[in-house]
């Protein structure tokens, strides 16, 4: 018997024993929730960081308070599947001319095999306008980032109906628009509780189909994601110089990973992989995530509107400007937030990538070694041309199989007749029910993990 050879585009077809799982469990994203989700948080006037934290109606603290609130309402609806946490920090910086509380509000839904793996959906739930100091005037923030907080909270309900092998985290932020504060919270946070983060979806403005150009695209979402790993740069410099990486972070290939999800879902909505962390010169949460070395992307519309974000509320030449519900795309966000949820599912139900690593210099063939990662049950070895945006080719490994009665060992393929230098080469867990990880690149700086200088040799 002699191993399958098919294109990566048709790596979700290895999902045989529930294949539409994720997809049935992202049907029940609804439209409606999401609305009034955005609408309750653009009734606190503004969520400025700054904003009051004690007010019961406005300002960040009500806000922080209701999304608590329905994060313990839907735990008591999953009998107490939800640990809730608030993690904070006191910061003064330049956005920050006094000492000051900010506060994430975050529902842990624990793995049920191994809880320390952990998923992360995150979105910014402070708000602003014109002047990035104003705390006072009315920041309606619906699109940014109230679409991503609603993102957050929605799937937190519809995921909280389920079970999963692994932590989803929910993670609703402060003090991004004060320099990205509480993405740095969470991270630390993160640290501090050793969790091995496999990705951190961060949704930051998914909620409008317009541009300020008239432009219109529905069908898309934009997904960024970084290309060398920033964590360890220095250290891994030489090695990726040499070896590759320059294509292969952990984060790039999640981009990869969610591209094939969105075409196996058929939402009517592709991903556009946009390969560099953030918009231009701009940026989001996920990069504290990235810092610390945990995968991290960004979701993000495919056209922004620039009317409609950092702007004071008003009307200038006949044009509204400001950030308010009525700009939205309602149904363009449910196509969002499914994807995340879905996402989410598949990721909290696959075993942790492996770490590969490619040997062959001066040889005809190519050696992967790996690993065995606990909970796998194969893996999908696979390969692309070196100029090549996305994998082309895979060999399945079932655990134990033997090819023409030589034995396998899980944890090492040769490629014979693969030359090293012409190929990126990665690999993939896929549990006994059929989810597939993201790909880990057998590349410097490609595992999933916070990278760490190999110990010197005595």
């Amino acid at each position: 018997m002699k191993y399958r050879l098919f294109p990566a585009p048709l790596a979700l077809l290895l999902v045989a024993a529930a294949p539409a799982q994720p997809a049935r469990i992202a049907d029940d994203v609804s439209e409606a929730s999401l609305r009034s989700i955005v609408e309750r948080l653009v009734s606190f006037g503004t969520r400025h960081t700054l904003s009051s934290q004690t007010d019961p109606k406005r300002g960040i603290g009500a806000a922080l308070r209701w999304t608590e609130a329905e994060f313990r309402q839907y735990s008591r609806a999953c009998k107490s599947c939800l640990t809730i946490a608030t993690p904070s920090d006191v910061v003064t910086g330049r956005r920050v001319p006094t000492p000051t509380k900010v506060t994430d509000v975050l529902a842990i839904q624990r793995g049920s095999i191994d809880p320390n793996r952990v998923v992360i959906i995150s979105g910014h739930i402070d708000s602003r306008v014109s002047d990035v100091m104003d705390a006072a005037k009315d920041a309606p923030g619906a699109n940014d980032d109230g679409s991503g907080t609603a993102a957050v909270i929605e799937a937190a309900r519809v995921l909280s109906q389920h079970k999963f092998p692994y932590t989803i985290v929910y993670a609703a932020l402060s003090g991004e628009e004060q320099g990205l504060l509480g993405g740095k919270i969470l991270a630390d946070y993160a640290r501090a509780q050793g969790w091995e983060v496999i990705a951190n979806l961060n949704n930051d403005i998914i909620g409008n189909s317009c541009g300020s150009d008239g432009v219109c695209d529905a069908a898309h979402v934009r997904v960024f994601s970084e290309g060398p790993r920033w964590q360890g740069r220095e250290a891994l410099a030489g090695p990726q110089r040499s070896l590759g990486g320059e294509n292969d972070s952990p984060s790039r290939n999640i981009s990869r990973w969610l591209d094939t999800l969105a075409e196996d879902l058929s939402l009517g909505l592709d991903v556009r992989q946009i390969w560099r962390n953030d918009r231009f010169g701009r940026g989001g949460d996920h990069t504290e995530l990235l810092n610390a070395g945990y995968p991290a992307i960004r979701f993000t519309v495919a056209v922004e509107n620039y009317n409609w974000q950092h702007q004071d509320l008003r009307t200038e030449g006949g044009i509204q400007i400001g950030d308010t519900v009525d700009k939205m795309d309602f149904p363009y966000l449910a196509k969002v937030v499914k994807l995340n949820v879905a996402a989410l599912a598949a990721l909290a139900s696959a075993p942790q990538p492996p770490a590969p690593v490619a040997e062959g210099g001066v040889s005809t063939d190519t050696t992967l070694k790996w690993e065995p990662v606990k909970g796998a049950a194969a893996y999908v070895v696979r390969w692309r041309p070196t100029d090549a945006a996305n994998w082309v080719h895979s060999i399945r490994i079932p655990a134990g199989y033997s090819d023409q009665n030589l034995p396998v060992t899980v944890g090492s393929h040769v490629l014979k007749g693969l030359r090293v230098d012409d190929w990126v080469f990665g690999v993939s867990s896929v549990s006994a029910d059929g989810f597939e990880s993201p790909v880990a690149s057998a590349v410097p700086g490609g595992a999933f993990r916070p990278y760490s200088p190999p110990a010197p040799k005595p």
